[in-house]
């Protein structure tokens, strides 16, 4: 990882071939719909996808401390498309020859540098079904912290990589994106936020 030195600011946007796109591609569906009429419909695609069928993993996680309440750990990073940081929960790629279980557990140490162990698996999800056939999958991570848990472990972070780690309290949860969502220049991802709102609606209407 580099280090930062300023702001990242947007120097140009043109338009991009698919020949020359190395991670999308745009393609022009034709289809028949329910009532027999043909339609189109453009689509934007990865290059990437593997032999698992899914394109990428997000990894909610739960930080458990001997003595302090379980917490989340959350990432934010600058996102050209949207000229803005995000914030999320660590995400990636699945490898050509991976599992979802093992890109998790891969991504996890990469961005966040801590080791985790996978608890659960969602099945494949669409991340954006109006414009993608992008999926991914939600794995969910426990991290067990040490008493001692005052130094950060190193991340291992790719070049051009700037990824800021913040560990929040899950009472807190809902409250802290909120708060994010607020500030100039910050964009809360989609499935972050919905997840940390179905927590604070079950907790408001007493559904748990």
């Amino acid at each position: 990882m580099s280090t930062k030195t300023q702001e990242p600011v947007i120097t140009s946007i043109d338009d991009l071939q698919t020949s020359e796109a190395r991670w999308l591609a745009l393609k022009r569906i034709q289809y028949v719909d329910q009532t027999g009429k043909s339609r189109t419909w453009e689509v934007a695609t990865r290059k990437t996808r593997g032999k698992a069928g899914v394109d990428a993993v997000a990894m909610g996680n739960v930080l458990r401390h001997p003595r302090r309440p379980p917490a989340t750990l959350i990432v934010i990073q600058y996102r050209p498309p949207l000229d803005a940081y995000t914030v999320e929960w660590p995400a990636g790629l699945i490898d050509a020859d991976e599992t979802a279980e093992q890109a998790a557990v891969r991504e996890f140490k990469e961005e966040t540098g801590y080791e985790c162990r996978v608890t659960s698996v969602s099945p494949p999800q669409a991340a954006d079904p109006g414009m993608s056939n992008a999926n991914m999958q939600l794995v969910m991570v426990d991290v067990d912290l040490a008493e001692d848990d005052s130094v950060a472990p190193e991340q291992r972070l790719e070049d051009g990589e700037h990824i800021e780690r913040v560990i929040v309290p899950l009472s807190e949860f809902y409250d802290r994106l909120v708060e994010y969502a607020a500030r100039d220049r910050y964009v809360v991802a989609a499935k972050l936020f919905h997840f940390a709102a179905g927590m604070q609606f079950a907790q408001t209407n007493k559904l748990t």
